[in-house]
């Protein structure tokens, strides 16, 4: 388990974290959403010792990470940082030595990943020849090459495809399942929400919302429900305590102040006629996104 406590950084007069605490999970996929300039990439660095805060501290496990644990760790930056003269599989291998693989594990880490990410026909081209997208794609590789106990990537799906999208959401998940945090940047927040465990949602360098998906769901937003009866739902709008959303024919979608307007939409719905189907929908993480920043 990664925990960053109470992290604070200026540059000089202006600051740029304020207080930062949160935790990545083992086997977690944790969603670290901003807006551009929140705080995401230097609270990274930070983790990663690329800086150093002026307060605060990262730990594994209870214990400060020192820089024999940042050895276990796999970084992908926003910035695209391989050499682009060298070939693709010629510079994984040579990153996974540099971690201390043996050559026989270097070349089959170096393979295997490759061949999951889609690249295995392009391993002998040099990285400046890809497209975009494949460098994308290489760079995560990068950051996988030497099997890393823990995995921190700064937009790792930017430039990507919907298809290359699944394909890296699926070799990260692989990596939870096996029991590595991850923590994640991305502004595409579809992405986050279908991925991620956990979320933290950070502003002007402070957080603003921390927790597991399902539990920040129930935190935040108006409840708001679905129905669809046998009848016309123009009637919703008239109710007390209840706010119509979306409005089609038999089918409406309200937030509702309290359980018992919400409740009283479907007593009455049952009184008029049949009633097909009445759920509650939960906020999206844009939602969220929204109202916490607000």
């Amino acid at each position: 388990m990664l925990d960053i406590r109470g992290v604070t950084k200026s540059y000089g007069t202006t600051k740029v974290l304020t207080d930062v605490s949160f935790t990545v999970g083992d086997g977690r996929l944790t969603g670290f959403v901003g807006a551009n300039g929140a705080g995401k990439t230097t609270t990274m660095r930070i983790i990663l010792g690329v800086l150093s805060p002026d307060s605060g501290t990262v730990l594994i496990g209870g214990i400060p990470v020192t820089a024999g644990d940042r050895r276990r760790f796999g970084y992908m930056p926003e910035e695209r940082g391989l050499y682009p003269k060298m070939k693709v599989a010629e510079q994984l291998v040579y990153l996974a030595r540099l971690h201390g693989l043996s050559p026989a594990s270097a070349r089959r880490n170096t393979g295997d990943l490759l061949e999951r990410l889609g690249l295995g026909a392009r391993a002998g081209d040099t990285v400046e020849s890809l497209s975009l997208g494949n460098q994308q794609r290489a760079q995560i590789a990068a950051a996988l090459v030497h099997d890393p106990e823990f995995l921190v990537l700064d937009e790792p799906f930017s430039g990507l495809d919907p298809l290359a999208v699944e394909v890296v959401m699926s070799v990260l998940a692989g990596h939870a399942a096996q029991g590595v945090p991850v923590l994640f940047s991305s502004h595409q927040l579809d992405i986050v929400e279908r991925l991620c465990d956990d979320l933290v949602i950070i502003a002007d360098g402070e957080i603003r919302a921390n927790g597991s998906r399902d539990a920040l769901r129930e935190q935040h937003g108006s409840p708001r429900f679905e129905i669809r009866t046998a009848g016309d739902t123009g009637w919703i709008r008239s109710q007390p305590g209840i706010t119509v959303i979306d409005f089609d024919g038999d089918h409406a979608v309200f937030e509702a102040e309290t359980d018992a307007a919400s409740q009283a939409v479907l007593h009455r719905a049952v009184a008029l006629g049949a009633v097909h189907s009445f759920s509650q929908q939960r906020p999206s993480l844009a939602t969220i996104f929204r109202e916490v920043i607000a």
